[in-house]
């Protein structure tokens, strides 16, 4: 089987991933480049298109989405290459429980509304993709994820950011796990079907199993600090990313997983990375479980 991708997206952290990934399979891998390439033209002779392109901190999505898409879709058609998608959970809405691919979408946002579009362009379009959807990305390069950005982003003065509930169940996907699922699905994608909707199950757990965990790893006591969505609430009406992270407020409410069912018989071999190990990773690498405690660590309560 011929293997050549092109990875949209390559500087980003998915598409960093996945470049990783594939060429440790004997992959040859094309980078595109945004400002200076052209899709069409670079995804010719290419087998794969991995679509890592996103606008940065949600940044117009109602038209940057849509026209991504019609790019993505016209370069397959031209190549006649698969597309692998990273998807998410937002199309899901506010129900709880265990998300699958035969969950009905029910979009609650108006980013979930844009992504269900984005899908059904896929879906329409006749060009094979495979959707490997995740809940929020892991990433221990610390490129812009949610556990370094939000979650461990006081966690050298004892702290945990706490977005919400700190018992309710949250998805995640640690980048390294999902890119090298994504490499095995493409090499296996002339048996998959003309639209893959495939959940990674990655690791689901509360705020009050990440920090348990977290005390183990670092031999010390954590405590919670409570995110200020009071001051992205007043920010909003001026501040893009304010608004658009608000949206999503209700995933930290809504106890959710992503079921393995579907990824467990396409890929029964796969052995995901232990949890203890993940969370090792994300942790900043000049935090050691030596250093000492600093002031207001160790509190049960909610700051």
């Amino acid at each position: 089987m011929s293997k050549t991708a092109l990875i949209l997206g390559a500087s980003g952290k998915i598409g960093t991933h996945a470049a990783r990934a594939f060429a440790a399979r004997g992959w040859t891998i094309r980078r595109f480049n945004r400002a200076t390439d052209d899709m069409t033209r670079a995804a010719q002779g290419c087998d794969l298109i991995v679509n890592g392109l996103n606008p940065p901190n949600y940044h117009n999505w109602v038209e940057l989405i849509p026209a991504i898409t019609a790019q993505v879709i016209a370069a397959a058609q031209a190549s006649g290459a698969t597309v692998l998608i990273p998807g998410n959970v937002y199309h899901f809405g506010d129900t709880p429980g265990e998300w699958s691919e035969t969950t009905s979408p029910q979009p609650c946002s108006r980013k979930g509304r844009i992504r269900l579009d984005m899908e059904r362009s896929y879906r329409a379009s006749g060009v094979q993709t495979i959707v490997l959807r995740a809940g929020d990305f892991i990433d221990p390069d610390h490129q812009g994820d949610i556990m370094s950005l939000m979650l461990l982003s006081k966690i050298k003065r004892g702290r945990i950011t706490a977005p919400g509930p700190t018992d309710r169940l949250h998805t995640y996907a640690y980048l390294p796990d999902w890119a090298d699922a994504a490499a095995s699905l493409a090499e296996s994608r002339d048996d998959l079907g003309g639209f893959e909707d495939i959940p990674f199950p990655g690791h689901a757990f509360s705020l009050d199993t990440l920090r348990a965990e977290l005390e183990s790893i670092l031999n010390r006591k954590l405590a919670f600090s409570r995110f200020p969505w009071w001051l992205i609430t007043l920010a909003s009406p001026v501040w893009e990313l304010a608004r658009e992270l608000r949206e999503m407020r209700y995933l930290w409410e809504v106890p959710h997983s992503l079921s393995s069912r579907r990824f467990d018989t396409l890929l029964p071999d796969f052995e995901p990375t232990p949890l203890r190990e993940v969370l090792a990773a994300a942790l900043p690498a000049d935090i050691h479980p030596d250093q000492p405690v600093t002031a207001g660590a160790g509190r049960n309560l909610l700051v």
